[in-house]
């Protein structure tokens, strides 16, 4: 794990914070409780936000891609899924701290995905830089992967839940793609993801948004000590589980 460690470089986003003044304590989203006194520091290539639903995973990309010019909603500087104006309030809220900032990149949301698929099919794109196969035409999981793999190859790349559609098999084929990134030295990934095949990749830093901001070692995680104590014992989760409905 310590090769993994000392081959990764330094990121090019440093630190993430609110400025106070564009930044309603009463509004959406900042009453969430990870907006509230907001502080980041991404001192890896490789950062992966966890939390549960609601904590501000999500919201916080589409802050990040909003504030760097990419779409809120999926895409790039050239190409984006549209947002309305009456959404950016975070992006313009967002303090953002680089090392060496960056304009290219992508913002990957895997519940708006198939739309930018859709605007490049529109407008007549030759998916050269997508592995030369139109996205529409394959699978979830095979459209996500040719995006990863052929698409990502220098930038910020802000990823929301990328293991939405892929199997077991192709998150282990993803991390390949993502070291192969990070170890580039002109790639930086911000991610959001339930999974715990992906928070394994050595070297990355996690940082929780449950009830504010903290960084978490792996073995801490929800996501690695359920999926743990899930397999190791299934029965006594269905025990727990089904136990009133077996009463009724």
């Amino acid at each position: 794990m310590a090769e993994h460690r000392e081959s990764i470089r330094s990121p090019f986003l440093t630190n993430i914070s609110l400025r106070p003044e564009r930044a309603s304590p009463h509004d959406h989203p900042f009453t969430i409780p990870a907006f509230q006194n907001l502080a980041i520091d991404l001192v890896s290539p490789v950062t992966f936000l966890v939390g549960e639903n609601g904590s501000g995973k999500s919201t916080l990309l589409e802050g990040l891609a909003q504030a760097i010019g990419f779409g809120a909603y999926g895409g790039s500087r050239d190409h984006a899924v549209e947002v309305s104006s009456g959404e950016k309030g975070l992006g313009k809220a967002l303090k953002l701290g680089w090392r060496h900032k960056v304009a290219e990149g992508f913002f990957f949301r895997s519940e708006t995905f198939f739309s930018f698929a859709n605007r490049l099919e529109l407008a007549g794109s030759d998916f050269g830089s997508y592995g030369g196969r139109s996205l529409l035409e394959q699978s979830h999981g095979e459209a996500f992967l040719a995006l990863f793999q052929h698409r990502f190859k220098r930038g910020l790349y802000l990823l929301d839940e990328p293991e939405a559609a892929l199997s077991p098999q192709r998150q282990l084929a993803f991390l390949r793609v993502l070291h192969s990134l990070a170890v580039s030295g002109v790639a930086q990934l911000v991610v959001a993801t339930h999974s715990p095949i992906l928070l394994s990749y050595p070297g990355a830093s996690i940082i929780s948004l449950d009830g504010g901001v903290r960084t978490v070692a792996y073995e801490d995680t929800a996501q690695y000590r359920i999926t743990r104590d899930f397999l190791n014992a299934p029965g006594r989760f269905y025990q727990h589980l089904f136990h009133d409905m077996d009463n009724e």
